[in-house]
Formats: C-alpha cells, sequence, structure tokens
C-alpha cells in the first residue's frame, strides 16, 4: 500500500451516523458555532474547556449533580479544578442496564466461557458492596485485588466505587514482592486474590503467594475461585474466606450509590517500576468517567449494546479504560490467558463469535500476529468489527500494512497512546478523519496537545517532547505517600513550567497526526543528535530473521553509541551477513545515523508484566548500575544476558 494515500477513509454514511458527529451537531446547535469537522471540534474543545466538557457531561448523559461551576483556575495545570461543586457515583454511572442483556461475556484460556447479565453483575455488586460495608469499610478505604480479568473482579470494583473506596488492582502473575512493592504502600482494608490461573496452556498455581502477601499485609482476605480451590487457597491464609462465604450471609437488593465528590478518589494505578519502587498515581472518579466516556463516545463511536473488546491484564491501565465501556451500555468482553494458546486464532475465533465492534490491543500482538503467518482476513468472519486500536508501543508502519492486507481492509485502526499517569489518552484515533501508515490520527478531544524542542517552542515536522499545555480532568488527584506534591511535580512538571511533559518523544505529520518515536528518557543521542528508538525497530522487526529487537544507547569516549539487541527467530543465528542485512535495513528505512555501533544476539528480552520491552533497566544493567525493581519484569532472569558483555568493552 502507498504511503501517499490513505489506508482507510471513512464513509458518509459512518460520519453521519456517529456520536461524534452528532456531538458537533449540538455544539454548533447550543452555541451558535460553525464546526465543520474533528480539527475545528478538537480547536474549540481545548479553546473553551469550560463548555467542552460541560457539554461532554450533558451528551453522555453522567448521571450525579453537576454543580454551578465547571473550571476553576484553569490557567494553572497543579490547582485547576473540574466540576468542583459537582458530585457523582461512578459505579452508578457504569451500571446503567437491568434485565436479562448480557453486560459481560467471558473467555478464559482454560476453556472456560460465560456470560453475565446485567441483573446477575448488579446482584452480585450488591451482595459485595454489603459485605465490604459490614467490615467497615468506607469512603477513602483502599481495596486491593489481584485477579485475574474475569467478571467478578469487575464486580468487586464497582462494589468498591459505589461506597467511595479506592480500587487498585494488579495480575496474579505478578511475584509476591513485586505485589507488596505496590499495594504494600497504599495500607490496603482488603486483600482479593483468585485461587489460580491459566497460562500458556498451564495452570498457575498462587495459594502459596496469596497466603505471603495476606500475612505481609495483615488484612482480611477475600479468595475467589477461577481455575484452582479457593476453599484449600483460604484455609492456609489467615483471615481468608471464600467469595461465596463472605457475600452468603447477603441477599442481592438494591444498590445504595453514595454521591461523592467529582475529584474523590477512584483508583490508585502503578508505574511500571523498572527503575525504582512503582509510583502510586491516584485517579478521579469525575476525572476518569469524564474522559473515559469522551474516548468511548467520541473517540470510538461506542453505541450501546456493542461489544468491547480489548485484549489486557488487571495489572495495565488499558483494563480501567475498558471497565468504563460498561457507562456506554456496551457488553464487555473479557479474556484471560494467553492470546497464543493453543494458537494465534484464539482471538479471532472470539471476535468472531460474539461479533465484536471494538478490537483492542497491543503492537506487539499485532507484530505476533503477522510473524505467526496468520491471515484472519481470509480465515474469520471480523464483519462485525469497525474499529481496531493498538497500544502499548508504538505501532509500525508494517503494522499499520499487516492490520489492512491480514485483518480486514474496512476497518478503522486506531494507534492510541497515554497512559497510566493520565489512565487515558493523549492522542487516538477519530471516526471522522481518513488512516493513514504509521500514523496515530491525531490529539485527544479537550486536550491541548503539542510537541515541544528543548527550548518550550512549538516544532512541527520535527520530533521533541508530547506535552499538554492546559489542564484536564483526568490529571492525577495526587500521588500516594506523596504529601507536599513534590513526586507528582518532578513526574510532569520539571521539564516545563506549567505545563505536562510527558516523557514521549514525538512529531506531527503533515496530515495533523502524530507518530511517537519512543520514551524520550530512552532516546539515543550519538553526536547530539535525538534518535527515537521506535524508528529502529520499525526497521529490524520487519526482518523475518529477528524476532524482537531492543535499543539503548551506551556511554562511549565521552559520547553515545547506538547498541542494538536482537532476539533471534527460532534456527537463526547472528552471521556477518546478518548484521550487514540488519544495518542496511536500517540505514535506508531511518537514517545512517540510526545505524547501531554493535548488534548483539541475545537469548531473550525483559519486559513488563504488560509487555512493553524495558530498555532503561537494560542501560543500567549494561552500565554496571542496579536496577532497583525487578519484581516488576515478566522475565527478570533476562537482565543477567545483558550484564558485563564482552562485545561491549571495545
Amino acid at each position: 500500500m502507498q504511503d501517499n494515500k490513505p489506508l482507510w477513509v471513512p464513509s458518509a454514511e459512518a460520519v453521519a451516523r456517529s456520536p461524534i458527529h452528532a456531538f458537533i451537531e449540538r455544539c454548533n446547535g447550543e452555541f451558535g458555532l460553525s464546526l465543520s469537522g474533528f480539527d475545528d471540534l478538537h480547536a474549540w474543545s481545548v479553546a473553551e474547556r469550560e463548555k467542552f466538557w460541560s457539554t461532554v457531561w450533558d451528551f453522555c448523559g453522567v448521571k450525579g449533580e453537576r454543580g454551578a461551576e465547571v473550571l476553576v483556575d484553569g490557567d494553572s495545570m497543579l490547582g485547576a479544578r473540574f466540576f468542583p461543586d459537582a458530585t457523582l457515583n461512578f459505579a452508578e454511572n457504569l451500571l446503567p442496564g437491568r434485565g436479562e442483556a448480557d453486560a459481560i461475556i467471558f473467555r478464559g484460556e482454560d476453556k472456560a466461557e460465560d456470560r453475565w447479565s446485567w441483573d446477575r453483575l448488579r446482584a452480585l455488586v450488591s451482595r459485595l458492596q454489603q459485605a465490604f460495608a459490614a467490615l467497615g469499610i468506607g469512603k477513602g478505604d483502599r481495596i486491593a485485588a489481584m485477579m485475574p480479568n474475569i467478571p467478578e473482579t469487575v464486580a468487586a470494583m464497582l462494589a468498591a466505587a459505589s461506597i467511595g473506596a479506592i480500587w487498585s488492582s494488579c495480575s496474579p502473575d505478578f511475584g509476591e514482592q513485586g505485589v507488596l512493592d505496590r499495594f504494600g504502600q497504599i495500607g490496603p482494608r482488603l486483600f482479593i486474590a483468585c485461587d489460580a490461573y491459566w497460562y500458556s496452556g498451564k495452570l498457575q498455581d498462587v495459594g502459596s503467594k496469596v497466603a505471603a502477601v495476606a500475612k505481609s499485609l495483615g488484612v482480611p482476605t477475600i479468595v475467589v475461585h477461577y481455575a484452582g480451590d479457593a476453599e484449600a487457597v483460604a484455609g492456609k491464609t489467615s483471615e481468608a474466606s471464600t467469595l461465596e462465604a463472605f457475600i452468603a450471609p447477603y441477599e442481592a437488593s438494591e444498590i445504595v450509590f453514595t454521591p461523592l465528590a467529582f475529584g474523590h478518589p477512584l483508583y490508585i494505578l502503578f508505574s511500571s517500576g523498572t527503575t525504582g519502587v512503582p509510583k502510586c498515581i491516584v485517579h478521579s472518579a469525575g476525572g476518569t468517567l469524564l474522559q473515559h466516556l469522551k474516548e468511548h463516545r467520541l473517540h470510538c463511536g461506542l453505541q450501546a449494546g456493542e461489544k468491547l473488546f480489548y485484549f489486557t491484564t488487571c495489572g495495565w491501565m488499558m483494563w480501567n479504560w475498558l471497565v468504563s465501556g460498561l457507562a456506554s451500555g456496551a457488553t464487555l468482553c473479557l479474556f484471560d490467558g494467553s492470546p497464543f494458546a493453543p494458537d494465534g486464532n484464539v482471538l479471532f475465533d472470539y471476535a468472531e463469535a460474539e461479533k465484536f465492534a471494538i478490537f483492542g490491543t497491543s503492537a506487539k500482538y499485532i507484530d505476533a500476529v503477522r510473524k505467526s503467518g496468520l491471515t484472519p482476513r481470509k480465515s474469520h468472519d471480523l464483519s462485525s468489527l469497525r474499529l481496531m486500536t493498538s497500544t502499548g508501543s508504538p505501532l509500525s508502519p508494517e503494522g499499520f500494512t499487516f492490520v489492512y492486507e491480514g485483518i480486514k481492509q474496512d476497518v478503522q485502526l486506531a494507534s492510541i497512546s497515554g497512559g497510566t499517569d493520565i489512565v487515558s489518552c493523549f492522542v487516538l484515533g477519530n471516526p471522522l478523519q481518513p488512516v493513514w501508515r504509521g500514523e496515530i490520527q491525531g490529539p485527544g478531544l479537550g486536550l491541548a496537545v503539542d510537541v515541544w524542542d528543548d527550548d518550550g517552542k512549538p516544532v512541527r515536522g520535527e520530533k521533541g517532547e508530547l506535552v499538554c499545555t492546559k489542564a484536564f480532568p483526568s490529571m492525577p488527584v495526587m500521588f500516594w505517600n506523596d504529601p507536599d506534591g513534590a513526586k507528582y511535580r518532578a513526574a510532569y512538571f520539571e521539564r516545563f513550567d506549567n505545563v505536562w511533559c510527558h516523557g514521549d518523544f514525538a512529531e506531527w505529520t503533515e496530515h495533523g497526526g502524530l507518530v511517537i518515536h519512543g520514551r524520550s528518557d530512552a532516546t539515543l543521542n550519538p553526536g547530539g543528535v535525538r534518535i527515537g528508538t521506535a524508528e529502529i525497530y520499525n526497521q529490524v522487526e520487519q526482518m523475518d530473521e529477528v524476532a524482537e529487537a531492543l535499543c539503548i544507547g551506551q556511554e562511549w569516549d565521552d559520547d553515545v553509541r547506538v547498541i542494538l539487541f536482537v532476539r533471534l527467530a527460532p534456527g537463526v543465528t547472528l552471521t556477518e551477513d546478518l548484521v550487514k542485512a540488519i544495518k542496511t535495513r536500517i540505514r535506508t528505512g531511518a537514517s545512517p545515523r540510526h545505524v547501531p555501533a554493535k548488534i548483539i544476539a541475545v537469548a531473550d528480552i525483559p519486559r513488563t508484566k504488560s509487555g512493553k520491552i524495558v530498555e532503561l533497566a537494560v542501560r543500567e544493567v549494561v552500565h554496571g548500575r542496579p536496577v532497583k525493581n525487578q519484581e516488576a519484569l515478566a522475565n527478570p532472569e533476562a537482565l543477567r544476558l545483558f550484564a558485563d558483555l564482552s562485545e561491549l568493552r571495545d
């Protein structure tokens, strides 16, 4: 496919029936405007934040009392407050449905399948709410969960939110210390865990880990049955009971939703923690709800009754994003396990059977499907699929091409980027504009996104720092255990005064889209020229011989030299000819400056639990510096492969 032509263009009919089109019409009518497309709407949404966010509240039907004021101290990034007089309850907004229609559909790798109606979901939320209250859990108390992506996890979160408790979760594949590094900081009143889970065809026992974590936290524990023996796990854990026993005294009744301030804490999410103890990022109920509704309804066009899927664990913010789809009346499609067990058709089988409207996944997954030789476009009926989203790392131009050639031709592909820091996206797709190869469609509505150079000046057609120059509702409320806000300010506001600096290396395109070139703290600077690691990955990982790559800058001879590590495909060895081919590919596809000084084959590449490679941790190992929190990694043993390498001594 040619780069001078878009990969996808929305039809006039699709545009006309999209919620964002209706939103524009509403704004035009209500405020006497003549907005005619996404660019107009975005410019207005940033210039008139009060009108924009209040219209989002009304258009999306937020349940609550909005109050008179929309934005106070709006010129201050850290001082701004949205809807300061408003009250709402997050759980009430996520439970709009009643009856026997599907609220949640679940599939597990162990062939488990289940369907939860709105009434079934409400019933468990009600019983959990009563059980939480009986323990004395209330506003501001923390509930910590080490759970798979199953319906019970959603119900427990909603029950917590209904009474104003703060929810925090991780996935059960975290090691004991990784769990304690997170939950140990926030002082939970209750710990919820599963009895076991399946991954890659193997039953993973977590009984001893649950007991150890519960003992360290010193709080009551609820063991949820999934793949093991919940009674046995509870029996070996102090102050523990099964979920069934925990809710047994309570009958389902009408859920009581406690009205809470817009800024009341809802979630504590954690940074990846690969360079230290994870930061505890606190997000508000109102900010999370409003931002997710905006992204789901306007950017994704989500309608009531549609099937929304995201391949995620409960340790990644995309789980929080996915669950908010309930607020739009969508049916959540949950999956837990490996997407390649028994083979790479698993998720496409699910998409075909349940008729997904939205299929969300990671760039790594798309690349893995491409390299597996699968062509779902030919093997599956994906006629219901209208939007595919990709995040976790930049999606390569070849990844874009594969989606259209290998998965579906008539689909909107939205590469999205934001993160745990804002529990949402800075840049993402929209249904009104074309999709161009290798490009994110544009910035989020209401977000003053820009790209700045080192001097704090906006740049076009060149790389710079991704920034947001005005406050927005889903900024963190605070960091936990950061009483004076020093950690919070250091994370985002040290680089530019009163401007959020996100830490991504980005570039505007001629189409008004964006390209993310990787994390700016992992940016390479050979000879003082800034190079994004994603630019190198985009070239190397398209080669059949290379399964995965990781690039760092090594301090060398008063400069920095580019080092490329490659995990090769099975049966491939790193010969001189392959080294030459890799360098040629990088030189011609990127530039001579991108060509690494050294290319080294490794057996594995370390990554976080959510699949992101950890360039900074490898950089520390190469330079002989300690990596403080290896529990954050899915495969921490891989770091040893990078220590004291003879190839890096000359």
